[in-house]
């Protein structure tokens, strides 16, 4: 049999894309991740995404059987990708000339986050390829959390709504992400299947702490909490600074942890490119631990482990979370992690096994559950041993490509049965925008 080519549809997150900006994280590691585990697999996979920069060349071989095609579809510059929305009936045209130009005829489409789920839809109508959408977020979530803070589209939840009636499998990341979809989209619980995202546990593995403290220049004594991720008001950093606040006034100077904290839009720690850190720095002088929180700046891949190893717990606790992949990075370090009890945190994290859950936005709770942890070595290396465990255990990255490629062959095999029948309709274009170019 041909091997079977499917269009990874992601319009912001390209695998190429250096990690760690406001709009730049989890879904491109998810594509990267995929893509590359499907290629293995036999499957020649195009990962499709907007040409940011004029210098952007059309196709990069990325991997063996995988693609990243920039499509042109409004200015060769980096948007936010709240700004994107208009822009998609280009990229969805795009894409088709892409295909025609290349005689290809695609299997299955793949479509990531809301816009691109859109563009699968649109292009599996005019093709008749299956559309297969993950959302890695979704927009009720994210008004319910965000509230005036949420700066998406107006269009987007019924976008949400028309992609999810449209797709024929929807991938939920977690228990809490299935029940969404079911609960606030009134999605058909049998359209769904449950596929976690993960880590790559080569990359991230225990290191010597010593070795790593060193590496990194963390004074070997003491002891770290470590917090990697993005620099955002809704990751709650501050509420971790805060924790701080309250450790510091229940311990002895001596006693007190530094917070490592590594993340950020430049590769140093710039207020001005990321504007979250100063606001971070003034709450921490105001709490009088500023001496105690080290911003790093953003880190790639490859140098993280060190981060992760040079510390004694990892925190993360954001108001929500659609899954967050830092603290399966944690854990494949071997290192306790103390999270919110929200989204993907809450499947991840195992309360009191591979680390603790907390309330968000409750200093309070974090600050005893970090005493709790720093408290007890001999716990705390029980913990840590148990989170890479449960890592290789359940969330290896080519468990997700084999789940992911049953899927496909799942929804393939239904699709030749001569007894399917298929639905028809068009989604509805962004506002003003039915021609090939924005009209924005």
């Amino acid at each position: 049999m041909m091997a079977r080519r499917i269009a990874f549809v992601s319009e912001h997150a390209s695998p190429v894309a250096l990690l760690g900006g406001a709009d730049a994280g989890g879904q491109n590691v998810y594509v990267d991740e995929v893509s590359r585990g499907l290629a293995r697999l036999g499957y020649l996979v195009d990962v499709f995404t907007r040409r940011d920069s004029a210098g952007t060349p059309s196709i990069v071989a990325w991997a063996p059987g995988v693609r990243v095609v920039n499509l042109d579809a409004g200015p060769p510059a980096v948007l936010s990708k709240d700004a994107l929305w208009p822009w998609m009936p280009a990229f969805r045209d795009a894409l088709l000339r892409f295909a025609a130009g290349e005689g290809i005829r695609y299997d299955l489409l793949h479509g990531n986050f809301w816009m691109s789920g859109w563009v699968a839809c649109e292009v599996g109508e005019r093709t008749g390829a299956p559309v297969v959408q993950i959302f890695h977020a979704t927009g009720v979530t994210k008004k319910r959390e965000q509230g005036p803070a949420d700066t998406s589209p107006d269009d987007r939840i019924g976008v949400e709504r028309a992609v999810i009636h449209r797709a024929e499998r929807l991938i939920a990341q977690c228990p809490a992400e299935e029940r969404e979809l079911v609960c606030d989209y009134d999605a058909m619980a049998h359209k769904i299947a449950l596929i976690p995202s993960a880590v790559d546990t080569e990359r991230y593995r225990p290191e010597d702490q010593r070795e790593a403290r060193h590496r990194i220049g963390v004074p070997q004594d003491g002891q770290v909490v470590v917090y990697v991720g993005r620099m955002l008001p809704r990751k709650d950093v501050r509420n971790v600074v805060r924790a701080l606040g309250r450790l510091n006034q229940a311990l002895p100077r001596e006693e007190m942890p530094m917070l490592l904290a590594v993340g950020g839009d430049s590769p140093h720690p710039d207020p001005i490119a990321t504007p979250e850190i100063g606001e971070l720095a003034r709450l921490a002088d105001e709490l009088g631990v500023r001496d105690l929180v080290r911003f790093v700046g953003r880190r790639q891949p490859d140098e993280l482990r060190w981060y992760y190893s040079a510390g004694d717990v990892a925190v993360t606790t954001p108001w929500y979370e659609p899954f967050g992949l830092t603290p399966l990075e944690a854990m494949a370090c071997a290192r306790p992690v103390v999270g919110s009890d929200v989204g993907g945190i809450s499947y991840t994290v195992v309360d009191g096994e591979t680390g603790f859950l907390v309330p968000p936005r409750e200093p309070a709770a974090l600050a005893d559950r970090l005493r709790l942890v720093l408290g007890d070595s001999e716990g705390r290396a029980r913990l840590g041993e148990a989170a890479r465990h449960r890592v290789l255990d359940h969330f290896t990255w080519p468990v997700v490509a084999e789940r992911t490629a049953a899927l496909y062959e799942s929804l393939l095999g239904e699709r030749a049965s001569p007894i399917r029948g298929r639905s028809a309709g068009l989604l509805s274009a962004p506002a003003g925008n039915t021609r090939e170019e924005s009209v924005a």
